[in-house]
């Protein structure tokens, strides 16, 4: 709690210090960056109500009831972890799919570790598919404005080969869990299809077709919990939890401070100019490991970079080696603990030393055969 206030509190400073300092390019960035927390925002507010139909749980629990083996179960939990990241964000697939991923790995009686550690790892690989995946998506291409369908066929095969390498990788590590071959207990949760699928689905729709989904999404996440709430079906304190207000305000000024300092220092952009799509991943890796890929997407993307989709590929595969790397992080963390798992921050990045480098090589060979960089 008391690290959540402090890094708000450096946001706030970092936002202020840059729109004292230049306030023309403080506010260039700030109109970058802001529509991406918005989007984030109403995503999160939507898995929450989704969440509170069953539908997650549901979804976890049918996969395991049909899996006849840790290996189908995996496959299955792999698909279901890159869908829900492609079309409803990163950070809700690890806030609400992490605690049910565990769910199902217990009622099989079988390691959670594979679908526990999955959930991270494989979000972050399958943030790659449409704008509103990944915050760093909107910020480095803020000044290309992209839909969903266009983002899809530049990035497609990208976001297919991340996932699956990523995929591999931790099965293979934990392949001794995954030749378990039991099945799950009789009990299940059945979803509700009302307010919560309407909302997931609206959303899907408004990603992939809008250029600027931000406010309609967001504005379908806020009109659906303030119904629940109206009903009080929901609590406020815990909307407030999902939000995680300060963290994202903490997120926001320092973005906005490191978009400041992109714009009014030519650095960064020269870096990205005499390098090609590779170092332009391997930037993108390291900078997200150092100051988080969010503030690094508002440092490196204040400007058009040369090879924005590389740029990308290091931005979201590069947080899985670190906690440092991205909000996703502290969510799963948060969320595993709350369901009973005991996660280690060592074994995640063990998985991801092994898993980054051949992820985004695998997706930066993708951009590359497709000619989009």
């Amino acid at each position: 709690m008391r690290l959540r206030w402090w890094l708000a509190g450096v946001g706030v400073l970092g936002a202020c210090t840059a729109l004292i300092a230049d306030p023309h390019h403080a506010r260039s960035a700030a109109s970058q960056v802001w529509p991406p927390f918005v989007l984030v925002s109403g995503l999160l507010l939507i898995g929450l109500v989704a969440d509170d139909d069953g539908v997650f749980a549901a979804a976890g629990q049918q996969l395991a009831r049909v899996a006849d083996s840790g290996i189908v179960l995996f496959i299955g939990a792999v698909v279901l972890i890159g869908l829900v990241t492609a079309f409803l964000n990163l950070d809700t697939s690890v806030a609400f799919l992490t605690p049910v991923m565990v769910y199902t790995a217990r009622s099989r009686g079988e390691g959670e570790a594979p679908l526990l550690y999955g959930c991270l790892l494989l979000s972050n690989a399958g943030s790659l598919l449409l704008p509103g995946s990944n915050l760093t998506n909107l910020i480095v291409l803020g000044h290309i404005h992209l839909t969903g369908h266009e983002f899809i066929a530049h990035m497609g095969w990208a976001w297919l080969a991340a996932l699956f390498v990523t995929a591999a990788v931790i099965g293979l590590a934990e392949r001794r869990s995954l030749r378990l071959t039991r099945r799950a207990t009789s009990s299940t949760r059945h979803a509700t299809l009302g307010l919560g699928v309407a909302s997931v689905i609206l959303a899907g729709l408004f990603v992939t077709v809008l250029p600027s989904p931000a406010l309609p999404v967001a504005a379908v996440g806020g009109l659906a919990v303030a119904v629940r709430l109206a009903r009080r079906t929901e609590r406020p304190r815990r909307v407030l939890d999902v939000l995680g207000l300060p963290v994202h305000v903490g997120l926001f000024g320092v973005a906005v401070a490191l978009g400041t300092a992109g714009r009014a220092w030519n650095g960064p952009a020269t870096l990205l100019s005499h390098v090609n799509t590779w170092g332009a991943a391997a930037i993108g890796a390291v900078a997200a490991v150092l100051v988080n890929n969010l503030p690094a997407a508002a440092l490196l993307g204040a400007r058009t970079p040369p090879n924005p989709f590389a740029l990308l590929v290091g931005l979201n595969l590069g947080p899985n080696l670190l906690a440092t790397g991205s909000l996703a992080w502290y969510l799963w963390l948060s969320a595993a603990r709350s369901a009973g798992a005991r996660p280690s921050l060592t074994r995640a990045s063990r998985l991801g030393v092994i898993a980054v480098p051949l992820s985004m090589a695998a997706a930066v060979g993708a951009l590359a055969l497709t000619g989009a960089h």
